[in-house]
């Protein structure tokens, strides 16, 4: 496993034998990529520096870092679990 840089985002990818990758935040596997994709997104790692491997790989995972955790609360589907 590649392991989590010093002041990242706390992401790190796991290359498996099959070509199988999987990245993980803070040690949880939060996304698999296979074939085409893995590719990909070793083609782009490897070169790149701990910090632009960190943005990649959350960029490639999804929602990390949008800005719109604070408007989370306002959501509908979470009214309910407000605390009066």
């Amino acid at each position: 496993m590649h392991p989590v840089q010093e002041g990242g985002l706390g992401f790190s990818y796991q290359e498996m034998k099959g070509g199988t990758v999987f990245i993980r935040r803070l040690g949880r596997v939060v996304t698999r990529l296979r074939h085409g994709a893995a590719r990909d997104f070793l083609a782009e790692v490897e070169g790149a520096s701990p910090a632009d491997a960190q943005e990649t790989m959350a960029h490639t995972t999804g929602n990390y870092k949008r800005g719109n955790e604070r408007r989370a609360a306002e959501h509908p589907r979470n009214q309910g679990s407000r605390r009066a």
